[in-house]
């Protein structure tokens, strides 16, 4: 990790301008000390768009380049936010490590979306090379951030372990209809389905909360995994028709499938012997409101949940007030009558918020973050884990060499 720390603001550049990038947009309006000097997409509109934005925000001036290359090279980006597909993650790394290792870009650090790559091996790789590279790094994880999750973590840990003893389990489940963009449909471009995508959340979020606080999260030892996997709404012949029409002609679920719910159990033990328990639900196949987080951590003599959708604000429309579908109430939203919640600050109470303000201190003062791609890794371990339960109907105990170089079954070309 390099030493050099800066006093003034950290001049960030985004690679990727879609859902989760624009998400980050919302965030940096509440953040200190950050610009975004830049943005790379390999769509000219898109990153046109997207800096157009940041300058109207008021984060600018922000620069469209038309290369990554152009903009990891600038002098004008101390750090890069890199929020690009999954199957586009790993080449963008390969990238920034190999013009910092030749000396042609100077950068202080890398941020990565969840999850960090599509496989345990990918996953190494990239945390390989900002060690290699000497660069520090924050793995986006945001639901770590939440303003309630950081409320409740607290209180618990301070006030209700110190009499009663620590936690030992932990609920997490996140449930929506289904992602936005096509290539979240097809594993073999995202690396796999729900599990992949939305169980690398509720995994990390649960080990966080059982985690006693000041110690890092591998003070948990993994123990085995027992997944299940499941397709119970998209493979229905009426939704692979909505698939094809609403996404592309490429997502057919009649020909390949990604998992649309998943359920893991993860068993860990803490320093002291003591057994903990992770339990993950997700699943693209809910239909409510819209995008519903479920937290629940329990201890000897207490409890906390944490559910997104007992909102304090809700809003009732009647069959006369009409309009276009959008998500002006809560993300994945699904109607737009009736008695509906709404999310007053979506990039707050998600956790993007208190993420990229954390992320951009620690970058700033040059000190390792509370999330890093080792934790990335970490999580990788535990999913790839889940899905070779699932396939092989058992329970995976750790260490386990075949993960090393595993690929779901989703997710395997050829």
């Amino acid at each position: 990790m390099q030493d050099n720390v800066l006093t003034d603001c950290l001049r960030v550049g985004v690679v990727g301008s879609g859902f989760v990038a624009r998400f980050h947009l919302n965030a940096f309006e509440f953040v200190r000390n950050v610009r975004i000097a830049g943005v790379y997409s390999p769509n000219p509109a898109h990153r046109e768009d997207y800096a157009q934005l940041a300058n109207q925000k008021g984060l600018g001036p922000c620069k469209a380049y038309e290369s990554l290359e152009s903009m990891v090279q600038s002098d004008e980006i101390d750090a890069i936010w890199l929020l690009s597909p999954n199957f586009a993650r790993l080449d963008h790394m390969r990238t920034i490590h190999r013009l910092v290792k030749d000396g042609k870009a100077s950068l202080m650090g890398v941020a990565c979306e969840k999850p960090l790559a599509r496989t345990l091996a990918e996953g190494r790789e990239m945390l390989a090379m900002v060690q290699d590279a000497n660069l520090n790094h924050g793995y986006l994880e945001n639901q770590l951030f939440s303003t309630p999750v950081q409320r409740g973590r607290d209180i618990i840990w301070r006030r209700a372990v110190p009499n009663t003893g620590r936690p030992y389990l932990a609920r997490a489940a996140e449930e929506h209809s289904g992602p936005h963009m096509p290539w979240f449909w097809r594993p073999d471009l995202q690396g796999g389905g729900v599990l992949l995508d939305m169980m690398c959340h509720s995994v990390e979020v649960a080990r966080f909360l059982l985690t006693e606080p000041e110690k890092p999260r591998n003070s948990l030892k993994l123990m085995s995994a027992t997944g299940t996997v499941a397709n119970l709404k998209w493979t229905r012949p009426e939704y692979i028709q909505k698939l094809i029409h609403n996404m592309s002609p490429e997502v057919d679920y009649s020909k390949r499938p990604a998992e649309d719910f998943a359920r893991g159990i993860l068993h860990f033990q803490d320093e002291s012997g003591n057994d903990l328990i992770v339990e993950a639900t997700t699943s693209w196949a809910y239909v409510g409101p819209g995008l519903r987080l479920t937290l629940e951590l329990l201890g000897p003599e207490y409890s906390m949940e944490i559910n997104s959708l007992n909102t304090s604000l809700k809003v009732f429309l009647s069959r006369e007030v009409r309009g276009e579908a959008g998500e002006d109430l809560v993300e994945k939203q699904n109607a737009e009558q009736g008695l509906m919640p709404v999310v007053e600050d979506e990039a707050a109470v998600y956790g993007y918020t208190l993420e990229d303000r954390h992320m951009v201190e620690s970058f700033r003062r040059g000190i390792r973050p509370l999330e890093t791609f080792e934790d990335g890794v970490a999580v990788l371990e535990m999913l790839m884990g889940l899905y070779l339960s699932a396939e092989t109907k058992s329970t995976v105990e750790f260490p386990d060499a075949r993960l090393e170089n595993f690929v779901p079954s989703v997710a395997r070309v050829g």
